[in-house]
């Protein structure tokens, strides 16, 4: 077992993370006193595998479960939908001490977060990620949301669990195409932040992709230990050292929402993001081709896109306008100098970012 702290005062958690350790959840959950009643947010599949072993495991620690199920897709991620949630909370919580658990990948997880943040002004909620994506990234930070057709996550606050509870053991039910999807997150981390986290991805491509536990458990809490590094440094994004995790996010929100969130998932977007930022990087000087072709050689390795299909770049363009990170009309992207070297780089000509779009065509 690994424990990670996400060091913010009075809003500190710790990220636990291991393999074969989900019986010691209920424990983990009464040492934190947040309440006797859990509204469960999760989706049908999860609940039909793992839901009789969720309950027992609380039920036995004296908790109170119900169990709130929402579509396993980013439509999901929706005003209606959280509306709904919010009513179905309300009527589980008459006399009870309530909190709420996310048990899911990044869509349950922005999703529940962004409910318990507005329900009676903000209550207490865990994240258990069951992806590799969430558990690399999205359960930790405190960033929750829910998209609009006008761009992904603009409705949304900064609101920290209580604790981030990763159960490795979970990825074994994952299917290739979310393995690859997490994928994009980890490379993320390993080109702004990590040269040895970079190589270990070159060197163990097999193994990881056959899910070999030991060596995810590695990754996840390389990956855990950046973010919570960066979250605590910069929370709500103010200083700007934590915008440079959105490496590759920009164009990738765009191109989500350019496709009706149904072309690409999340990882895939941010692939062709990466690419973007990657060529924008070397478009300005700040990168030769040398390192540009490795970064996309990786991204390739993975099974991750390369090439945008199905969506018009110029949808993918208009979609980019409605990214929080525009201020006015001054842009803000992600690049690199190199490995570890992110740069933010601010009011990038509109021909340069459409030359670089058009060439994933």
């Amino acid at each position: 077992m690994r424990i990670v702290k996400v060091n913010l005062g009075k809003r500190s958690y710790p990220i636990i993370i291991g393999r074969g350790i989900f019986n010691q959840l209920g424990l983990y959950l009464k040492n934190l006193d947040i309440g006797t009643d859990a509204f469960i947010i999760s989706n049908a599949f999860l609940k039909n595998k793992y839901g009789a072993k969720l309950l027992n495991v609380l039920s036995r620690n004296g908790f109170n479960c119900h169990f709130n199920l929402v579509a396993d897709s980013e439509k999901a991620k929706s005003i209606q939908t959280a509306s709904r949630v919010i009513k179905a909370l309300a009527k589980f919580d008459q006399k009870k001490k309530v909190f709420i658990i996310a048990f899911g990948g990044g869509v349950v997880g922005d999703l529940a977060g962004f409910v318990a943040s507005v329900y009676k002004r903000g209550i207490s909620y865990v994240q258990i990620p069951t992806t590799l994506l969430a558990q690399v990234d999205s359960a930790i930070g405190g960033k929750t949301a829910v998209d609009l057709d006008l761009g992904k996550n603009l409705v949304g606050a900064f609101y920290q669990p209580r604790l981030v509870f990763t159960e490795v053991n979970f990825l074994k039910s994952l299917d290739i195409i979310q393995v690859r999807s997490g994928m994009a997150e980890v490379i993320k981390y390993a080109v702004i932040k990590d040269q040895k986290l970079f190589s270990l991805l070159e060197n163990n491509y097999s193994c990881l992709m056959r899910r070999n536990l030991v060596i995810l458990e590695v990754i996840i809490n390389a990956c855990s230990r950046v973010k919570a590094e960066i979250v605590a440094q910069d929370e709500k994004e103010t200083t700007g050292l934590r915008s440079i995790l959105n490496f590759g996010h920009t164009l990738g929100h765009a191109i989500e929402a350019a496709g009706g969130y149904k072309s690409y998932n999340h990882g895939q977007a941010v692939s062709l993001g990466m690419v973007v930022a990657v060529d924008l990087s070397q478009r300005l000087g700040l990168i030769d081709a040398k390192l540009g072709l490795r970064i996309r050689n990786l991204i390739k390795l993975y099974g991750l896109p390369l090439k945008l299909k199905g969506v018009a770049v110029d949808k993918v363009i208009r979609a980019h306008y409605h990214d929080k990170k525009f201020s006015g009309q001054e842009n803000k992207f992600v690049l690199i100098s190199g490995i570890g070297k992110p740069r933010i780089v601010r009011n990038i000509k509109l021909d340069l970012i459409k030359e670089a779009v058009r060439l994933l065509i």
